[in-house]
């Protein structure tokens, strides 16, 4: 099969994100005869790029003029609108193709599990990044922003876009793709302090020294640290730290020394583990408590506020007929091989979050995708007496919702032009379509009133 003229292997990547991209573009440099064809379950290509990627942090955008030069290789083809489970399963992925490899991300947020939780006013954070990035699935999601405080639980990147994008001028998010109903209810927010609580302390953070610098520059707000969450050793870092990470904790330490002057503030809480949320009608406060032993000052600790996000991490959706790691939440694999009570599945791998957990950058994503390729093409000539089918498995399904087909790269490519040309009247890099029907509608060249 590898000779000059022979049928191509053919391969499914489910997940047009980073992961997905990475993967088929190792797969077609390689020197096998290769079609690769990348399914996503929205109509557009790009994953968190387009939908977590925070709206004021442009340049990281740009990595989607990599993924553009990856579907104009030969052998690769996109389409879009193709739900896992509702359109094909993967047992029919596995009967037309030779190999499918599975990177549909991390796309769930992780709740505390804490009573109370269910009040009006508690949160994902991923579904409030879903919403002001204008993804579909959040458009109607309702973010009551009249209170003064909101409590983020968790201290990662994600935790800090939050509080930016809820502290940020609002005359400044109105040059970025922020989605419109989020311009809207941020120029009437009410939230003037943001406190972004953790249960260890400032040498155990996940902030990147960037983002740290970018919230602590917002201008008249105030970025600090409470004195009374600090010990002795609050900012000792641990052996083996790395040069970002005692960026970060260096950092944090100059913070510790900064007292509020402004309108609005950014607070970062330390040792508090939450314990509940209470309130009669919807959200009043958030109780925490102390780590054992605490050498000073009350055991439990409550904040006043509106609104709770939970940031505490994401988790892969399980899917029907691949095992799932549910202490990990990612698809179980050994290096990208879905592997079902230690036995490898044939044909069937996982790449990105899904397979690693939602972890590193979108460049973390290229090795990662590489090394599941890498073991696709090795398996690939053990995988060669599988005969995919003739008939497409999504030629038979339901036709995509909208529009009835499926849409390709170039249908894309109409509804990137009409975002672009939306954006440009506003003096924005683009407005997005942030309901299924008006992304079909642009496909179409029908664009809503």
């Amino acid at each position: 099969m590898s000779d000059a003229g022979a049928s191509p292997f053919r391969v499914a990547v489910v997940g047009a994100g980073p992961s997905g991209f990475y993967a088929a573009e190792a797969l077609l440099r390689s020197a096998l005869p290769m079609r690769v064809d990348l399914l996503e379950r929205l109509p557009v290509p790009y994953g968190l790029v387009r939908y977590g990627v925070a709206p004021d942090h442009p340049r990281l955008k740009q990595v989607t003029a990599v993924f553009d030069r990856i579907a104009s290789m030969p052998g690769f083809r996109f389409v879009g609108g193709v739900e896992l489970g509702a359109d094909v399963s993967v047992d029919a992925l596995l009967a037309s193709y030779h190999a499918v490899i599975l990177a549909t991300g991390a796309p769930l947020g992780r709740p505390m599990g804490i009573p109370g939780e269910d009040l009006p006013g508690s949160h994902l954070a991923s579904d409030f990044v879903g919403w002001y990035n204008g993804h579909p699935d959040q458009k109607d999601c309702h973010f009551d922003l009249s209170c003064e405080r909101a409590v983020i639980v968790g201290q990662g990147n994600v935790s800090l876009d939050v509080a930016r994008i809820l502290l940020k001028s609002v005359d400044e998010l109105r040059r970025t793709d922020i989605a419109a109903q989020a311009l809207d209810a941020l120029a009437r927010s009410r939230v003037r302090e943001v406190c972004i609580v953790g249960r260890r302390g400032p040498s155990d953070v996940r902030f990147s020294p960037k983002e740290l610098h970018e919230i602590g520059a917002l201008p008249s707000c105030d970025t600090l640290l409470d004195t009374a969450d600090l010990r002795a050793e609050s900012f000792a870092a641990p052996a083996g730290t790395d040069a970002e990470k005692a960026a970060a904790i260096a950092m944090l330490e100059r913070l510790a020394g900064v007292r509020a002057a402004n309108d609005k503030r950014c607070v970062l809480r330390f040792h508090l583990e939450p314990q509940g949320i209470e309130g009669a009608a919807s959200i009043e406060r958030i109780r925490f408590a102390r780590p054992r032993g605490w050498p000073a000052g009350p055991e439990s600790v409550e904040l006043e506020c509106g609104l709770v996000f939970s940031s505490i991490g994401r988790r892969s959706s399980s899917i029907e007929g691949v095992p799932y790691d549910e202490d990990r939440g990612t698809h179980a694999n050994l290096n990208g091989r879905v592997v079902d009570g230690g036995k490898r599945v044939s044909g069937l791998y996982v790449c990105g979050w899904s397979k690693r957990g939602p972890q590193g950058t979108i460049g973390t994503n290229r090795p990662c995708s590489y090394e599941t390729a890498e073991a696709v093409l090795a398996d690939l000539p053990a995988l060669a007496h599988r005969t995919p089918r003739a008939e497409h498995p999504l030629s038979g399904g339901r036709p995509a919702q909208y529009i009835g087909k499926y849409l390709d790269f170039q249908d894309w490519a109409r509804i990137d032009a009409a975002e672009v040309a939306r954006g440009a009247a506003l003096g924005k890099p683009r407005e997005k379509f942030v309901s299924l029907e008006h992304l079909y509608a642009a496909a179409r060249e029908e664009l809503p009133c």
